[in-house]
């Protein structure tokens, strides 16, 4: 059922094949000049860097066999914003202090064999999503791997824009400056998004589930506008309701106790605790019905670019410092043998986004990882513009599609911008990593993942550079589910749909697991850097392959009648989120997603639709790496869920999967009109059944994507499971 799909052989990169990458050699991205310039500069001692580490606590870690301690503390440090490595950071010259420098304070957590000659020598540098702590998990430990992680967002992710938070807490951030101009913090309008809320209480303003992290410069209402949306399709086609006349809302905290115009929110950043999250007040309250979108004039734009530099900073610090500039020793100094950078999600894209911004190149012109591991992650994250939201989702109106999203330089067409890449810095300067990505097809519904592999055209598969491997795990949820070979879930309930207060999913939660494919993909990262050996083949959905097709269920090769799935689920309005061209504006430089969006909300200028991966005749995707439960189904997999209610109803439940199960017996799928076959009729009993699981395991350790230990696991748990029995 799976299929080999990687792209003929690796190419260097840069050199594809196809027509389009020899498109406009002349009118590639036109940094490519500075970046060259960058690899020049002389290797003298750096001014921008970590000059200073504070260590806060040491504790032991317990749960390996190898005695572990954790130690947790802050760096501070200084860029140079005439720095080419440093330039590409969009207001770095208004966050200069007296002497001209930019500087940061960024938390981290490290941890380590307390006797270090125990250690692999191998560094992973993990990259917090939204501000979270933790660390290597205990598998690394019992290789002697060294795990650190440390801050690189400077806009209250993990809430931690509030200084008694950062006190407290155990998430990560980025001390940086803010952008001024004169002595003056700049200001300019910014847009936050209410839905699926009722009553008379005030709402904060959020991004995903951070506070947004832009206080306004007034509270006058006047200033602003809040308009309502009765429906948005998935294509973009907006239906606005009534405006919102500014004597009727407040940016104020109120209740049943306090009623509209409630109590001003404090709008001071030196005033806090208190001020996030920004709240609305209405005075006749919130219809469930109605999205609510604010556009108001905000102050506090973050330097979010000294965040990412800081991360940078922090990863060539402990990989080739002995100590900082007061005497603290770097308490892994000279045990490094390799290292990658790692991230999932929100954190995935910002590694690749790190990348794109040539920051693997260090201010001594080093090498600052050897690998990069984004996880399920597609795109790259705003981190680079005035007032971005690094917390957003892709939803509508939020960053993250703008720019090349591949890894060799391949045209935009569609979007009329030069040819570029990903790696268009670090291919100047030889200082690009060897990569890893995997993905699951709720990526692709939600997540805008297509454009990736087949541009914004959609017309041929872009190559992979032989420093790029590519793994697909076909019908999963967004990180894999939780596994087992369960039947019927213990629960009808739909799980919840991420984004900002999205809603519910009608069908059951999809179980099929990310856990095998990142076991393996673990140790390959390792053998890769350590030991030169390469990873198994890239296996992907494919346009030449015919795995990849257009977003609609004829093209799917979708089942009729798959109880619970209307065929209304698959219309454009509703089905398989698009890349929005917007037009953000003249200030902002929609090739590199940086400077500073000037249209807020930005019109839609053109809707580029996705491809999606074709299904068998049960509704499981067919391409990809071989996965245990896909091989030996239960049921339907599904990449999308149907949203039970609310704003969002009837549409592609955001970025969560879905499960259907199949039928136990004959009698039982031909009562409800199931056109898949039957448990019983698959695998006519439980033997059956476990010798089928048995025999995709099998498959799976035999083409290098399921280790030993997991394969006996897998055929356990289905010889132990009540399937069929």
């Amino acid at each position: 059922m799976q299929g080999a799909d990687a792209v003929g052989p690796p190419q260097k990169a840069g050199d594809s094949m196809h027509p389009r990458s020899l498109i406009g050699r002349q009118s590639r991205l036109p940094w490519l000049a500075a970046a060259a310039t960058a690899a020049t500069v002389a290797a003298a001692p750096a001014e921008a860097r970590v000059t200073r580490i504070v260590i806060d606590s040491v504790t032991p870690l317990t749960g390996q066999a190898i005695l572990y301690e954790q130690i947790r503390g802050r760096a501070f440090g200084e860029l140079d914003p005439n720095d080419p490595h440093n330039s590409v950071i969009t207001d770095i010259k208004l966050g200069t202090d007296a002497d001209g420098k930019v500087r940061y304070e960024t938390t981290f957590n490290l941890v380590k064999p307390v006797d270090m000659n125990r250690s692999s020598g191998f560094l992973w540098h993990d990259v917090p999503n939204r501000g979270g702590a933790g660390t290597i998990v205990v598998d690394e430990r019992e290789l002697g791997d060294i795990g650190l992680r440390s801050g690189w967002q400077a806009d209250n992710a993990g809430n931690t824009g509030i200084a008694a938070n950062r006190a407290a807490g155990t998430n990560h951030w980025v001390a940086a400056p803010i952008a001024k101009v004169n002595g003056l913090a700049v200001t300019g309008n910014v847009f936050a998004r209410i839905v699926n809320q009722s009553g008379a209480d005030s709402k904060p303003l959020t991004v995903q589930s951070n506070p947004m992290p832009y206080l306004p410069a007034t509270l006058d209402t006047t200033k602003a506008t809040l308009k309502t949306h009765t429906k948005e399709t998935v294509d973009g086609v907006i239906t606005e309701g009534p405006s919102i006349a500014a004597g009727d809302w407040a940016f104020a905290k109120c209740d049943a106790s306090n009623p509209f115009p409630g109590t001003l929110i404090d709008n001071n950043p030196a005033n806090a605790p208190g001020n996030l999250p920004v709240h609305i007040c209405l005075r006749n309250g919130f219809d469930p019905n109605l999205l609510y979108q604010v556009v108001y004039p905000a102050q506090n734009a973050y330097i979010l670019g000294v965040g990412m530099a800081a991360f940078r900073d922090v990863g060539t610090f402990f990989r080739y410092e002995t100590t900082d500039d007061f005497g603290t020793r770097n308490p892994i100094a000279g045990f490094v043998k390799g290292t990658a950078v790692r991230g999932v999600s929100q954190s995935g894209n910002m590694v690749r986004q790190f990348i794109f911004m040539g920051l693997n190149q260090d201010e001594r012109n080093r090498k600052v990882y050897d690998g990069a591991w984004p996880i399920i992650a597609g795109r790259r994250v705003a981190a680079n513009s005035r007032w971005a939201q690094p917390d957003g989702v892709l939803e509508l109106y939020q960053q993250g599609s703008e720019g090349p999203q591949w890894w060799v330089d391949w045209a935009d067409p569609v979007r009329n911008q030069p040819a570029g890449s990903i790696f268009s810095r670090c291919n100047t300067n030889n200082t690009c990593p060897k990569v890893i990505e995997h993905f699951g097809s709720a990526e692709v519904y939600a997540l805008k993942l297509t454009p990736e592999w087949i541009g914004t055209a959609g017309d041929a598969d872009i190559p992979l550079t032989r420093n790029v491997r590519r793994y697909y795990v076909p019908s999963t949820n967004h990180g894999g589910g939780a596994g087992s070979f369960t039947h019927i879930p213990a629960t009808t309930t739909g799980p919840t749909c991420p984004g900002n207060n999205f809603g519910r999913a009608t069908l059951a939660a999809n179980p099929v697991p990310h856990t095998e494919i990142t076991n393996v993909l673990r140790l390959a990262m390792r053998d890769w850097v350590l030991k030169g050996t390469p990873p198994p083949p890239s296996r992907w959905p494919t346009l030449a392959g015919k795995t990849l097709v257009d977003a609609n269920k004829e093209a799917m090769g979708f089942p009729d009648g798959v109880p619970g799935i209307p065929d209304s689920i698959f219309l454009p309005e509703n089905f398989a989120f698009p890349v929005f061209d917007y037009d953000w504006g003249p200030q902002f430089n929609h090739a590199e997603a940086s400077g500073v969006p000037t249209n807020v909300p930005p019109p839609i200028k053109k809707v580029i639709p996705m491809k999606v991966p074709k299904v068998d005749a049960d509704g499981n995707e067919i391409a990809g790496v071989p996965t245990v439960l896909v091989m030996a189904p239960l049921g339907t997999y599904l990449g999308f869920n149907i949203t039970a209610a609310g704003f969002h109803q009837g549409q592609v439940c955001n970025y969560v999967g879905g499960y259907v199960p199949f039928a136990r017996t004959r009698a039982e799928r031909i009562a409800h009109g199931d056109p898949r076959l039957s448990l019983e009729e698959r695998y006519g009993n439980h033997e059956g059944y476990v010798a089928a699981v048995r025999a995709a395991a099998e498959k799976a350790f035999s083409e290098g994507f399921l280790l030993p230990a997991d394969r006996e696991r897998l055929i356990r748990q289905a010889s132990d499971s009540a399937v069929l029995r």
